[in-house]
């Protein structure tokens, strides 16, 4: 089995830690284990930027823009025939 070292644990996250372990009856090293195994075993949907940016805007916050109609396409420039001035 592999092993990690963690560097720069702030206190505080040490502290948490230690009460969660003794809450659990286990080690520190071990509920560090227990709780990356079920991070690691949950199942994230794939990420869709566009999906997440549209769920954190409220339909408040949403801009209903008009669009004008359209207009037909006007007839290109026709650059065979010399036009006098």
């Amino acid at each position: 089995m592999a092993s990690i070292t963690i560097r720069n644990l702030d206190d505080d996250t040490k502290h948490r830690l230690r009460v969660r372990a003794a809450m659990h009856g286990r080690s520190m090293e071990e509920e560090a284990r227990e709780i990356l195994r079920r991070v690691m075993n949950e199942s994230a949907p794939p990420r869709d930027l566009a999906a997440a940016i549209r769920s954190r805007l409220t339909p408040a916050a949403r801009a209903d823009v008009q669009l004008p109609a359209r207009e037909p396409m006007r007839e290109p420039p026709a650059f065979d025939q010399r036009s006098e001035p």
